[in-house]
C-alpha cells in the first residue's frame, strides 16, 4: 500500500498521526476484503482550507470535518469485482496500485469534535479516516439504510483495531 500525507497547517497531535493514518487504512482495506494494493492520499488542513475545497468541489460554504473524493465509480457500495475488467486509469502505472482516492481532514474540526464528544482526539482522527475510506469503497449514508451501514462498518473496524469511545 502507498499512503501520502500532506500537510497544509501546523499538525499539534500528541501522538504519531501518519502510523496510526496508515493504520487504519490498513484495517479498512483488510476488513473491505480491498483484493489490489492501493493508494490513498491523506491531507490534513485546516478550516480554512477545507472551507475553501468545500466551496469549490461541493458548494458548502464552511468547514466540514472531512472530504472524501473516490476515485473509483462502483455500481455496488464495497464490490470491487468491476475492477477486474476495468480501465488502466484506476491503477497507478508505476505501481500497480489501485488509486482509492483522496481523504482530506481539518485537524481543528477533530480536536473540536473530539472535545464535543468526549473522547480522544487519537479516536476523533481514527474515526474520520475509517469513515472517509468507507466513502472510497462506494459507501453512503445519504438513507438512513446506508447510514446505519456505514455506521456498522465503521464501529467493527475502530473496535478490531481497539479504539473506543
Amino acid at each position: 500500500m502507498s499512503f501520502y500525507l500532506e500537510e497544509e497547517c501546523e499538525v499539534p497531535f500528541s501522538f504519531d498521526y501518519e502510523q496510526l493514518g496508515r493504520k487504519v487504512v490498513d484495517a479498512c482495506l483488510e476488513k473491505e476484503a480491498f483484493p489490489y494494493e492501493a493508494e490513498v492520499n491523506l491531507t490534513l488542513t485546516d478550516n480554512s482550507g477545507i472551507h475553501e475545497i468545500n466551496l469549490e468541489y461541493r458548494q458548502m460554504d464552511r468547514p466540514t470535518d472531512v472530504l472524501s473524493f473516490p476515485m473509483l465509480s462502483y455500481d455496488t457500495p464495497g464490490d470491487f469485482s468491476f475492477l477486474e475488467e476495468e480501465a488502466e486509469e484506476d491503477f497507478n502505472p508505476d505501481t500497480g496500485e489501485a488509486i482509492l482516492g483522496d481523504i482530506i481532514i481539518s485537524v481543528e474540526k477533530v480536536m473540536e469534535q473530539a472535545d464535543a464528544y468526549g473522547h480522544s482526539v487519537e479516536r476523533e482522527y481514527a474515526f474520520l479516516i475509517c469513515h472517509s475510506m468507507l466513502h472510497l469503497f462506494g459507501y453512503d449514508h445519504m438513507t438512513p439504510e446506508e447510514a446505519k451501514i456505514m455506521e456498522e462498518k465503521q464501529e467493527a473496524i475502530l473496535q478490531d483495531m481497539g479504539i473506543t469511545r
